[in-house]
């Protein structure tokens, strides 16, 4: 039997050594990039593996039988994990928000989820501990994730047409056990559910409404999301984009909609309430959220990094190159040297793709060689 060679993403993207030796930065919790952004929101891809084969994200022609994942010892453990997650916090992180892949096919997640937990701000308060999921492993997961330690959870999906549903995720997955894993977070009380619906123009615009009137006044919040251009394998084109304005105003002429302040700085989402009968927002109704990367970029007050199932930290969605952190967690090195490369990674950070977009030739904005969503999640 011939030994089959498993390639590692290390030649699929650009590696970044972080930089050693460098002037010590002492944690404040006020760490701010070239462009005065604070670090705030740390995403975390716990697995490159999904159950899903989304054409927007993980095509089945490209992400197929044979396509070479990650060997298990390439991942972060969950004590790595937490180690950097500390270490992040004390440079201003407050959320955390475990993806992938499909973060609940990584077993034993909630041990994970336990130890992230424990972790305190310097001013002692509790972390926002969140998880992106397509939901498929919910109905059973839900509440053994609340008792561990999860707080909030958002599940993507991109239409309720159960034809529609089973074409999208490309591997004929009924979307009424998805439906069953948003009802069973909501039961073991998982606050704040979100549903995440991408708009595709070719696709499911047709969805906007039924998705609209299904969670009014549930107590689910949907954000509806542009079709962006991450990775190189989606086939992204900007006629298939719809832009939010349209879905807002798609939805206003159903459902009377008004504009909603910001919950936060660096909040991706513009809020719309549904309107009651007095014309102002009625909070039994619920809102909608829409993110607006690719007409409307928010790469101003962006203040979110992402480091990859093997330890990349990225400081961008749409990056092509990531810094090796799991070299530093492997090769014995301190929390205080550790600490010191991430603060000056964050430090020079300088990106805002998608404010640049617009300018780039079209073959350069859809070709340009980026890192996968299913790397590093959304």
């Amino acid at each position: 039997m011939v030994d089959r060679v498993i390639p590692l993403v290390e030649q699929r993207y650009g590696l970044l050594q972080a930089p050693l030796n460098a002037a010590p930065i002492v944690p404040t919790g006020q760490l701010q990039d070239s462009r005065a952004r604070p670090l705030r929101d740390l995403r975390i891809s716990v697995t490159d593996r999904c159950n899903f084969r989304c054409a927007y994200c993980m095509p089945k022609e490209v992400f197929g039988k044979d396509y070479a994942y990650l060997p298990h010892k390439a991942l972060l453990s969950f004590e790595e994990i937490t180690r950097l997650a500390r270490l992040f916090t004390q440079h201003g992180v407050r959320k955390l928000r475990l993806t992938g892949g499909e973060p609940l096919l990584r077993k034993d997640l909630e041990r994970l989820i336990t130890q992230l937990s424990t972790l305190r701000t310097p001013e002692g308060q509790a972390l926002d501990i969140t998880l992106t999921t397509n939901g498929s492993l919910l109905r059973r997961k839900a509440q053994s994730l609340k008792d561990a330690g999860l707080q909030r959870v958002t599940v993507s999906l991109d239409g309720l047409d159960d034809a529609v549903f089973r074409r999208m995720n490309d591997v004929d997955f009924p979307v009424s056990d998805v439906l069953d894993g948003i009802e069973a977070a909501r039961t073991a009380g998982l606050s704040h559910i979100k549903v995440n619906m991408v708009v595709k123009r070719s696709t499911n615009v047709d969805q906007i409404l039924p998705m609209a009137r299904h969670f009014r006044g549930t107590g689910v919040t949907l954000r509806f999301i542009e079709y962006m251009d991450v990775g190189a394998t989606n086939g992204w084109c900007m006629d298939d984009v719809l832009p939010s304005a349209d879905v807002v105003r798609l939805i206003a002429a159903d459902m009377p909609l008004v504009p909603l302040e910001p919950t936060a700085v660096g909040e991706t989402a513009q809020r719309w309430g549904y309107a009651g009968a007095d014309g102002r927002h009625d909070p039994s109704l619920g809102e909608i959220g829409v993110i607006s990367s690719v007409t409307q970029a928010f790469c101003g007050d962006c203040n979110r990094a992402r480091l990859s199932t093997e330890g990349r930290l990225y400081l961008c969605l749409f990056a092509n190159q990531g810094w090796d952190l799991r070299e530093l967690l492997r090769n014995a090195s301190d929390d205080a040297t550790i600490s010191n490369a991430i603060a000056h990674i964050w430090g020079q950070r300088d990106d805002r793709y998608s404010e640049l977009r617009a300018n780039l030739p079209p073959d350069t904005a859809a070709g340009r060689k980026r890192v996968e969503m299913s790397y590093i999640g959304g």
